[in-house]
């Protein structure tokens, strides 16, 4: 068996063991996020695992071949980024949860692309200042 396919077959078994979690209604996520501010574990990992789904949308949207990372290297980024999305979320305004994470998601695979695409790294706000000169 050749490492690709044993690439595949472990990417093809995390889509298949993420489609089995259940998703959150707004008032869940809601009572969850409470609880998450009161400092419940358990509850921080429910929105977590509730959002994997998420994560998988947005890796594929930003992957291309041609990228410096594996699809599996940005869905991890992605899900680093929703752990601090649920750690910063507050429940008590009117937005979803998935609207918030999508843009730590976002940022977090956003800078693995940045920090693996050079050879030379640069600091995010050298890059940020070289996009805005050139």
């Amino acid at each position: 068996m050749c490492i690709t396919q044993d690439y595949d077959e472990t990417l093809a078994a995390y889509f298949r063991s993420i489609r089995k979690i259940k998703l959150l209604s707004k008032e869940e996520e809601e009572n969850l996020a409470r609880r998450v501010a009161q400092g419940d574990e358990k509850a921080q990992q429910r929105l977590v695992e509730a959002n994997l789904r998420l994560v998988v949308r947005v890796a594929r949207s930003m992957w291309n071949p041609g990228l410096s990372l594996t699809l599996a290297d940005m869905i991890q980024e992605g899900n680093i980024g929703l752990m601090k999305a649920v750690q910063k979320f507050d429940g008590t305004r009117n937005i979803r949860f998935s609207t918030y994470a999508v843009w730590w998601i976002r940022q977090a695979i956003s800078r693995a692309l940045i920090n693996t695409g050079r050879t030379i790294r640069l600091p995010h706000r050298k890059e940020q200042l070289m996009k805005t000169m050139y």
